[in-house]
């Protein structure tokens, strides 16, 4: 099924193009050419994207995204505009802008961005996301409050050290690959980040070695493995 966009564009001409453009790439685009019109589109549409132009007559591209975003806060929103000012395309992404074009631009630069989003958005969430408490060999571990318990012993932990074995509990018995951990929790994958992430499984084997069935170990040139071997006696 068709991705469907909302263009908002008060040059007529130039909207016409761009929708012609769009459609030949399978996109079914409803055009409106003001603010107003915009709004009424939205109200009576289901889209998968909006496309404003930010100067328009009646309403601006702004103040339309702004009454959008009340009543859906998670449709992406690209801004056109004839204008690069540092102030209006910050006031833009405040907004909620998942995008910002500055004309003239090239239409297929158009298509790759909403391509782009549209892809981002339409990733499904990991329902293992979801999960907020574990049990890990004989402990307990509350992520949100970031405590590992086992017996009558809580370990308050670094938010990095939850996080990190937040996804060892979900790859547990599993690999958990370096290269995930490392985007994930420090936001790059590179030697420093990677030495960074091996103090913090040390760490981590240091709690966790209260438990004689529980191991964390290296997979060469992969990640690694967090063993329960509990689960394996119960088996």
């Amino acid at each position: 099924m068709s991705n469907k966009i909302l263009l908002v564009e008060d040059d007529q001409n130039f909207g016409d193009v761009l929708r012609s453009y769009l459609e030949m790439h399978d996109f079914d685009v409803n055009l409106a050419t003001d603010g107003m019109a915009g709004m009424e589109a939205f109200k009576s549409g289901t889209y998968d994207l909006c496309i404003f132009d930010v100067m328009m007559p009646k309403k601006d591209g702004f103040t339309l995204a702004k009454e959008v975003r009340e009543q859906n806060k998670e449709i992406p929103i690209i801004f056109l505009t004839a204008k690069t000012l540092k102030e209006d395309v910050l006031e833009g992404f405040k907004i909620g802008a998942d995008d910002y074009i500055t004309k003239p631009f090239n239409s297929e630069e158009l298509l790759y961005r909403v391509q782009a989003i549209l892809k981002r958005s339409a990733s499904k969430p990991d329902p293992r996301d979801e999960i907020k408490e574990f049990t890990l060999g004989k402990f307990h571990f509350n992520y949100p409050l970031r405590i590992l318990t086992i017996g009558d012993h809580d370990e308050k932990l670094s938010p990095k050290e939850a996080h990190l074995l937040r996804m060892f509990c979900i790859y547990k018995n599993d690999v958990l690959p370096r290269s995930e951990a490392l985007t994930k929790i420090w936001g790059e994958d590179n030697y420093f980040t990677a030495r960074s992430m091996d103090v913090f499984v040390t760490k981590l084997r240091k709690y966790l070695k209260k438990d004689e069935d529980l191991e964390i170990v290296n997979i060469h040139g992969n990640g690694f493995r967090l063993i329960d071997r509990s689960e394996q006696k119960e088996a």
